[in-house]
């Protein structure tokens, strides 16, 4: 690493965190267009956090809402130990697996599409999912690269934590590991071998549908590409 990128580097951490401390000064003093500032700032990278830590990403919009609930309440206890985006992350991904463990409680409680829905015309058994059923061609269908980027989030959505946060954290956010260590109060070491296994649990479950992907045509293997980049080469950067 050469001494100008280093300071470049440098430089800019410490403008990020001058630009927190304007920013956190403001919020402490209630100031309603610094609130609106943070939440038009990071509510895209709050919503795409939550929304992939979630069991139901439909359940993300009300969560983000209460991260930023929870953000507005807690400022005044920021006393910019960690960096302003480290301290929310660390909210979200509380508040996430808050939602995550009410949503494992009351999943007994909820109606499979294979419950019966009472009977037909015929007199059989009809299915709630015989009575949803769309005949009509799915998005999945229409474009591929749509069907791709969709298995990948539900096959990310299996992965046993800590290994699923690990991977949202850095492969889809782009955070450092050390913002990540930061966020979830653990050492440098765990994170990275976390990063491995995540990476190596999600090529597991996605590798019978990269073989089916590799029959078809080179635009959908593109696709696939584009989309997976759960970056067999990362394993050395991780290391």
């Amino acid at each position: 690493m050469s001494a100008a990128f280093a300071v470049g580097n440098l430089t800019g951490v410490i403008g990020i965190r001058t630009e927190d401390a304007v920013l956190t000064t403001e919020l402490q003093a209630g100031s309603e267009e610094a609130f609106a500032l943070l939440i038009a700032q990071y509510h895209p990278a709050v919503y795409s956090l939550v929304s992939r830590i979630l069991n139901d990403p439909d359940d993300a919009p009300d969560i983000t809402q209460d991260v930023f609930i929870k953000v507005f309440r807690g400022i005044k206890n920021f006393h910019g130990d960690s960096s302003l985006r480290t301290w929310i992350y660390r909210i979200a991904l509380h508040e996430a697996s808050n939602q995550r463990r009410w949503w494992s409680r009351h999943r007994g409680r909820e109606v499979t599409i294979e419950a019966s829905a009472g009977s037909g015309y015929d007199g059989n058994a009809v299915c709630l999912k015989d009575m949803l059923m769309d005949e009509h061609a799915s998005p999945f269908e229409l474009a591929a690269h749509e069907e791709i980027r969709a298995r990948v989030e539900l096959e990310l959505r299996q992965l046993p934590e800590p290994f699923r946060t690990v991977v949202v954290l850095r492969d889809l956010e782009g955070m450092s590991y050390e913002e990540i260590a930061e966020i979830l109060g653990a050492h440098l070491g765990t994170v990275k071998s976390r990063l491995v296994r995540g990476r190596a649990l999600l090529r597991e479950r996605l590798a019978d549908f990269v073989l089916k992907a590799q029959q078809h045509p080179a635009a959908t293997r593109t696709s696939l590409a584009f989309h997976l980049d759960v970056r067999s080469s990362s394993c050395e950067e991780a290391g």
